[in-house]
């Protein structure tokens, strides 16, 4: 299976619809377990639980869950809605694809196709009293797992939609794709290098942003055409023809550029998987949209700024503590992702619209200050070049001279110890 299948099949479990599809056929063979498993059971034992016992709670749990699942699904639509304008539009998928919410929706989905098909096999007879106690038995667990689930519910509603909370599910996104590309920044490949000056230039056919390099079939393509590659993008790169997103040092006809091509999935939008970038993207969206006139939160953006801050510390971290990357595909070279990025993506625009808030300065100003001490020599240049621009942006600014000095004495860092 090539990388745009797979990466098919991961978004595709990821629908909202799957998870309560698998849930509703769980429920479908649970209703009907009892006209199969009753052959084992005693009729004597069975004859104790009536028809109507069981029909009456079946009918309860139907229209019980037919309405919480209405409830829910309007809820979470109304709370995605929110996100959306309260945050980032960037959020929305993200959201929706939280496992606990499409767990708790499918859940109500399942209970509710199990009572229906329940009902309707006890109409038809064809449970006996055997099949009827299995099915009892079933819906008391029903019950059970529909409570535990209503109590998580609530929880989960209380908080869904709400800024601080979808500035915790981005975080956890971006902290996942960081941890997993500072364990492999290349993915295997060998260390980029310089490709020869003749080296053939290998175009994208579509637009789009990088999602996924498959740097095994890159491999195995290498290796069967004898050539190697130097792969030109990362993931999260924007991509279009005329703009070569790897080199070869051979001629590639036309049926070898299909199978290269299918190497590299490209889609309209970034996803935060290959791409830990994005997390802090998104994040330095919901600050700026905070800082806007129109909402005027400059909270939002301090907690934002110690959010990147935590990220970017535990990237060094990772980073630091790392074994070197052993090279499992030596064909195929990779860059690496130059930190640097991580502070224009997050400090470029917070260090411009944060010039008139001196509460949100003063946060930059420390973040950069932690960022540049660290100890971990890609930051420190990166870290003192933003200072200087938000100081750059704040000097021209109507902030106070007094309140300048005290921002330039917390950037005082960048001229101690070189």
């Amino acid at each position: 299976m090539n990388a745009k299948w797979r990466m098919l099949v991961v978004q595709l479990t990821r629908r909202l619809w799957f998870r309560s599809a698998l849930y509703g056929l769980a429920g479908v063979l649970t209703a009907l377990l009892g006209a199969v498993a009753r052959r084992w059971i005693p009729d004597d034992i069975a004859s104790q639980i009536g028809v109507s016992a069981v029909g009456n709670i079946l009918g309860i749990l139907a229209s019980s869950m037919l309405a919480v699942t209405t409830f829910s699904l309007s809820t979470m639509v109304a709370s995605y809605t929110a996100a959306s304008s309260n945050a980032t539009p960037r959020v929305a998928t993200l959201l929706i694809e939280n496992a606990s919410a499409q767990s708790a929706l499918a859940s109500f989905i399942g209970v509710f196709l199990f009572s229906i098909v329940g009902l309707i096999a006890l109409s038809t007879g064809i449970y006996g009293n055997s099949g009827r106690l299995v099915l009892f038995v079933a819906t008391i667990v029903m019950i059970i797992m529909v409570v535990v689930t209503l109590l998580r519910w609530i929880d989960q509603l209380s908080r869904l939609g709400r800024v601080t909370e979808t500035i915790d599910r981005v975080e956890k996104a971006a902290r996942d794709a960081m941890r997993k590309m500072a364990q492999k920044p290349r993915f295997g490949a060998a260390p980029y290098q310089s490709p020869p000056t003749d080296a053939i230039p290998f175009e994208s056919r579509d637009i789009g942003y990088i999602a996924y390099i498959d740097v095994a079939r890159l491999q195995d393509l290498a290796e069967k055409e004898e050539m190697r590659v130097w792969v030109e993008v990362t993931a999260g790169s924007f991509v279009a023809p005329g703009r070569p997103i790897a080199r070869f040092n051979r001629t590639v006809d036309e049926d070898l550029a299909k199978r290269i091509d299918s190497a590299f999935v490209i889609n309209d939008t970034r996803n935060f998987d290959q791409d830990p970038r994005f997390g802090l993207v998104v994040l330095t969206e919901i600050a700026v949209r905070a800082l806007s006139p129109a909402i005027n939160d400059p909270g939002t953006a301090i907690d934002v700024l110690g959010t990147a801050t935590r990220l970017l510390c535990r990237w060094a971290q990772a980073r630091q503590e790392a074994e070197p990357e052993e090279v499992e595909y030596d064909r195929v070279f990779v860059p690496e992702l130059d930190d640097r990025e991580y502070f224009e993506d997050v400090f470029s625009p917070l260090g411009r619209d944060s010039a008139s808030l001196l509460e949100v300065a003063i946060r930059l100003q420390k973040s950069l200050a932690t960022l540049g001490q660290l100890g971990y020599p890609p930051y420190r240049e990166a870290a003192a070049q933003q200072a200087e621009r938000a100081l750059k942006f704040i000097a021209k600014s109507n902030t106070l001279e007094s309140d300048q000095r005290m921002l330039q004495g917390i950037a005082s860092w960048r001229s101690a110890n070189g």
